[in-house]
């Protein structure tokens, strides 16, 4: 099992997890924990623009770096962790930008305090 970077997409598999989910591409975030702790935190990438909540998502469009063939949304509400076991790593991943916003978004979500300066 390799480590994972911030703001890299891999991409899930939950396919023996009850409810079934199907795999999906996630950026994922390596910085809160300590290498050796067995789990990651993802935040899900859709392309139904209908589950974009505004103040909580992040509109990713296609880039060569991040692997996208089409406008896709993070979803910083549905933050989730899953274990590291279940990822498989891609060459992909979201800017740095789209990465600060998507941490100040899911401390919103979680009903945290984001200071301003």
């Amino acid at each position: 099992m390799g480590r994972f970077r911030a703001g890299q997409i891999v991409v899930a598999d939950w396919r023996d997890a009850l409810p079934k989910e199907s795999s999906k591409q996630r950026p994922e975030d390596d910085e809160l924990f300590d290498e050796s702790y067995p789990n990651v935190i993802l935040v899900p990438l859709t392309d139904d623009a209908r589950l974009a909540i505004p103040d909580l998502a992040v509109a990713i469009d296609p880039t060569p770096g991040n692997g996208c063939t089409k406008r896709c949304w993070a979803l910083s509400h549905c933050v989730a962790t899953t274990s590291a076991r279940r990822l498989s790593p891609t060459r992909s991943a979201i800017t740095a930008e789209q990465l600060a916003t998507i941490r100040r978004q899911v401390t919103l979500a979680i009903g945290g305090r984001i200071n301003r300066g």
